[in-house]
């Protein structure tokens, strides 16, 4: 069996840590790097400042554990990880740590820093027994268009660092409009992707999707207009792999949904569809005392903190149209939220590819530490690590799907869609890849791979064709070759 990219990683790893035995800062830096490799998967969810980070963080993972109020605790770079109970961690002023409470105020979960300022903490650590973060830990990342630069600077730092590795393996930006600090950051993500410190992938989100239409019940259509065209845009420059809406705070709320709550949903109801409007007319309008509707106003005012008037109409209208308990209307809002597109995009671009990244990721840091020696021993495992990063198959699909987007092919839209399909554009598995079904027989998949080998071979050699062209189709053929290989003969 071919070694995976992981154990080829571990073996490179393995043979730097004999060659520098006895070198207290390499044996540190290299056990780093052997971690990095068993660790879940690192996303960072990055964007300017208050674009909703911590709230779609609190949606991604189904519970309040990121506080999301203008605090002190959105000025640091936050690490989310997998734990058995809830305990937070400050370490600061370099090599100091201590424990931070966990509190909440007015219904929200907050972190207190007691007598610490944001400026001496290095990073926060909360651990949460959470299920998502099993396999994949969340980094929440300060505004990148913050009013301090020091506190954007924390950001740019760990993602796209001059002397170091990235500390995320794959990056969720937010983008409320595309600005020239968004455009400048991504280009930053961009020129290291594949390079010599950035993540390997970056999806963008078009956030609080449903303020867009300034909560109207079309919002989630003016923000899918406006997601297609930050994607034009951003296709020129190939700065993200995707661009979807999200209405995070919707899906939050969705995916922690109450009882109480949806009772309240089904008496606004059963209010005439002309006075509920009326009522809504504002949010200021909705809580008020007086406004006459079968719902307490602090209950009013509860859920739409939870929903905004956008989750509140939207519940409204699926139980008017038959949606009779708690459980089908929370799944049909986290759906119309845009969360589950979103997750699905993260399962295709990085969740399936974990191995791929963290072995890049690892690989980087890797060479940046067998960099500070001169001899022949270290000077071959750079080679090798060079050869690794440049000839893995699966790092040259994820640099071409963010190609894609940026350079113009020979190929007409149908055939580019293929491509992006076999190079695990839509998924890893091989029936994704092959454009089948998963359950059809073995000599099926067999046959398409073999037809897909020699289609994108005969691309690849295509007269006509400019280089980007053809080496594109070199990569769809490797992969297609690599799926029959998978399948046996």
């Amino acid at each position: 069996m071919t070694p995976s990219t992981l154990d080829r990683a571990r073996e490179l790893i393995n043979a730097t840590e004999s060659v520098c035995a006895g070198d207290r800062w390499a044996a540190e830096r290299l056990a780093e790097c052997s971690h990095r490799l068993e660790e879940p998967l690192r996303i960072a969810i990055a964007g300017s400042l208050k674009a909703g980070k911590s709230t779609l963080l609190n949606a991604m993972v189904g519970q309040d554990i990121a506080p999301t109020d203008a605090t002190e605790c959105t000025r640091v770079v936050t690490w989310y990880r997998r734990g058995i109970n809830p305990k937070v961690t400050a370490h600061y002023d370099g090599d100091r740590s201590a424990g931070i409470p966990v509190l909440r105020r007015d219904g929200h979960l907050t972190f207190d820093f007691g007598e610490l300022t944001a400026e001496r903490v290095d990073r926060l650590d909360v651990e949460w027994p959470a299920r998502a973060l099993r396999t994949t830990t969340i980094i929440d990342t300060p505004g990148t268009a913050s009013l301090s630069r020091d506190v954007s600077a924390l950001t740019v730092d760990m993602l796209t660092p001059d002397d170091a590795e990235s500390g995320a393996d794959a990056v969720v930006y937010l983008l409320r409009t595309l600005t020239n600090t968004d455009t400048s950051f991504l280009g930053r993500l961009g020129d290291s992707i594949g390079g010599d410190s950035g993540p390997l992938g970056v999806i963008g989100v078009v956030s609080r999707a449903d303020e867009i239409g300034a909560g109207r019940m079309d919002a989630m259509m003016s923000a899918k207009q406006v997601a297609a065209r930050f994607a034009t845009e951003l296709e020129r420059t190939g700065l993200c792999q995707a661009v979807v809406p999200v209405a995070g705070l919707l899906a939050l709320g969705a995916r922690t949904l109450r009882q109480v709550e949806f009772v309240a949903f089904e008496a606004l109801a059963a209010v005439p569809p002309e006075d509920l409007q009326l009522a809504m007319l504002s949010a200021d309008r909705f809580v008020r005392a007086e406004t006459a509707l079968p719902v307490e106003p602090q209950l009013r005012a509860e859920i739409l903190d939870r929903f905004g008037m956008y989750g509140i109409r939207l519940a409204v209208t699926l139980i008017r149209l038959g949606t009779s308990d708690s459980p089908t209307l929370a799944t049909e809002l986290v759906d119309r939220s845009g969360l589950t597109e979103l997750r699905q995009i993260i399962d295709v671009q990085f969740g399936q590819r974990a191995d791929q990244l963290k072995s890049h990721t690892a690989l980087i840091a890797l060479d940046r530490i067998l960099s500070h020696y001169d001899s022949a021993d270290t000077a071959a495992l750079r080679r090798a690590t060079a050869h690794l990063l440049a000839d893995t198959h699966g790092f040259a699909e994820l640099r071409l799907l963010g190609r894609l987007r940026a350079e113009e092919t020979a190929l007409p839209p149908a055939e580019r869609d293929d491509l992006q399909r076999i190079i695990g554009g839509q998924g890893t598995q091989p029936w994704a890849r092959l454009g089948i079904a998963p359950d059809d027989p073995l000599d099926l998949h067999r046959t398409a791979a073999m037809d897909e080998v020699r289609r994108w071979r005969t691309r690849a050699a295509h007269p006509l064709f400019d280089r980007q062209t053809s080496v594109a189709c070199t990569v769809a053929a490797r992969s297609a070759e690599g799926i029959l290989a998978e399948l046996g003969t």
